[in-house]
């Protein structure tokens, strides 16, 4: 047998392959990720003599080209976990971290655990393309997140609470009313300088071209708010570019938000468990597809346990001779976005508080026990994924069964 050792960088990739006892098949070489090249490196795995085994660990998206080229080609491709790898083998006091000594030494992890690899799957493109949507979805809602920061720091030398006046939600573009009503009401002189009543006019007229509700009562609370402020910064066209500017950059990210989320829609709506996730409770038209997206095909995992560990939120046995903890963390091993959906996910059961649900139940009554606040937030994640996976499982294995 042949287990061949990838150890994956950017654009390139250093191959060594070994056989049982220490022997080597080939030195460690070097291959780019170019078709001509990956083709060279197919055609001499198939050379070898016995069954070959391709190993590269499972980091980033790096490994992906070359795992998915390989596979296509009919050679067994295996991706293991960078921590698996990490802590194999390291019985030299030595610290040697060269690309050929961890190409050796994957190579080396296959040979040892031959019979426990894992066949790689590539996901199919709907899931590829959902979780990548998902993924950019998340960097520029931190890049969003960063702007209005930015824009409550420029209002707060301008127009002091501007972002506190309203609390109406978000369009279905992206737009805030708060955001929108400093580009046009950008400093507070340009409300106090006015009558109440030509600014009541004025924010009525604003209202109706803006698309939000109008309301004298809400237009005399702002010119008294406006009337009490102290700015810092000067009411003149450089603090007006300075605000117009940072509202421009949130509207052009919000937009790009929704186009996204729009996009995830789609998507997952291509998916046939979608009608069984978004009819879960706490799911939404934003949460559904991040969770199917981060979750990926279900039926990969053998038991709902395996789900769970994935997540990250198990809790994993610690126990020496007659000591055995009872107050231990979650792993934290598995996919941070995922639970970062699933801890969204709890809020939004607390928010709503379904009284038939069996997840928002089990929140309820942990915290009726006085479990602190992430336990049985934790504790709620870890239930709602065994439910995920018993529906959504049980569901796709119909549809197997009825094809």
């Amino acid at each position: 047998m042949n287990a061949v050792g990838i150890d994956v960088s950017k654009g390139k990739s250093m191959v060594a392959a070994m056989r049982p006892f220490g022997e080597v098949v080939a030195k460690p070489f070097e291959v780019r990720h170019t078709a001509s090249e990956l083709r060279k490196l197919a055609d001499f795995l198939k050379s070898l003599d016995g069954e070959t085994r391709l190993i590269v660990e499972f980091t980033g998206r790096y490994y992906q080209p070359i795992a998915r080229y390989l596979h296509e080609a009919g050679i067994f491709v295996s991706a293991v976990h960078a921590k698996l790898i990490h802590d194999y083998g390291n019985n030299s006091i030595r610290k040697i971290k060269t690309d050929k000594a961890d190409a050796v030494k994957i190579a080396n992890y296959g040979l040892t655990n031959w019979v426990s690899l894992v066949r790689y799957t590539p996901e199919d493109d709907i899931r590829l393309l959902l979780k990548t949507c998902n993924r950019q979805y998340n960097q520029y809602m931190k890049t969003k997140v960063a702007l209005k920061n930015n824009l409550i720091a420029l209002l707060d030398q301008t127009f002091p609470g501007a972002n506190t006046l309203f609390s109406s939600p978000a369009k279905q573009d992206g737009h805030e009313k708060w955001v929108d009503f400093a580009s046009k009401f950008w400093h507070c002189e340009c409300v106090s300088k006015l009558t109440k009543a030509n600014f009541t006019a004025r924010y009525n007229k604003w209202c109706a071209m803006a698309g939000y509700h109008r309301s004298d009562l809400k237009a005399a609370e702002v010119y008294e708010t406006a009337c009490r402020q102290v700015p810092t910064l000067p009411c003149n066209e450089a603090t007006k570019q300075l605000v117009e500017q940072a509202v421009a950059q949130i509207n052009t990210i919000a937009f790009t938000l929704a186009s996204v989320r729009q996009e995830m829609q789609r998507l997952a709506a291509l998916l046939p468990e979608y009608s069984v996730v978004m009819a879960m409770y706490g799911v939404g038209n934003v949460l559904g597809p991040q969770l199917m997206a981060e979750i990926g095909d279900v039926r990969r995992f053998e038991r709902k346990q395996s789900l769970v560990a994935f997540a990250g939120v198990d809790a994993p046995p610690f126990q020496s001779g007659i000591f055995t903890s009872t107050d231990r963390s979650i792993s934290k091993r598995g996919s941070p976005s995922l639970r970062k959906t699933l801890f969204q996910i709890m809020v939004s059961l607390l928010q709503t508080s379904p009284a038939d649900d069996a997840v928002y139940q089990f929140l309820d009554r942990k915290r009726a026990e006085g479990k602190r606040y992430y336990v049985y937030m934790v504790a709620g994640c870890n239930k709602f994924l065994r439910i995920y996976y018993a529906r959504v499982k049980g569901f796709l294995n119909c549809l197997n069964s009825a094809a």
